[in-house]
């Protein structure tokens, strides 16, 4: 399991910004649409997303194997995903709608993907939390995990927050 650093407490947030914070990330960015990412969990310090196996998504035909660009996109989503989070749970004293309006600069600076396993499966659950949000930059850690639980990919990301 991924260690917290950065946010000791987890945050209870409002309807109104987890609705419209699943809106900007299933609906407004179009590519988690084609990936078919969506979000099972929603918290302060930690987010989960599932995507379900579909034919547009095969990288090895013989197999029925995941893409590894599919598994590298998912998790780069889910790292900028629990940013957002991060961000909104660090500005709770401003409304809903004016903590999503923060998300408008965040952008990936760097990542990291290690391919543990072949992603086989019908579908693939996807975790990440914050290591550090600083002013700038935010660290993440992520985890790319079969439908049994056992861990396929990992990745680490940094984002710029401002």
């Amino acid at each position: 399991m991924i260690q917290r650093i950065a946010l000791e407490k987890e945050v209870e947030f409002e309807e109104e910004f987890v609705t419209g914070l699943k809106k900007v990330f299933e609906e407004m960015i179009i590519f988690n649409q084609v990936l078919g990412l969506k979000i099972t969990s929603l918290k302060s310090n930690q987010v989960r997303a599932r995507i379900d196996m579909k034919r547009e998504l095969i990288g090895h035909f013989s197999f029925n194997r995941i893409h590894g660009g599919v598994i590298s996109a998912g998790l780069d989503a889910m790292g900028g995903l629990a940013v957002m989070a991060a961000i909104g749970a660090r500005h709770m004293d401003e409304p809903p709608m004016q903590r999503l309006h923060r998300f408008a600069k965040l952008g990936t600076i760097d990542l990291r993907i290690d391919y543990l396993r072949p992603g086989i499966g019908e579908y693939f659950e996807l975790r990440a939390e914050v290591m550090r949000l600083g002013s700038r930059v935010a660290s993440t850690r992520m985890e790319f995990l079969g439908a049994d639980g056992k861990l396929l990919s990992t990745g680490s990301g940094a984002y710029i927050v401002s």
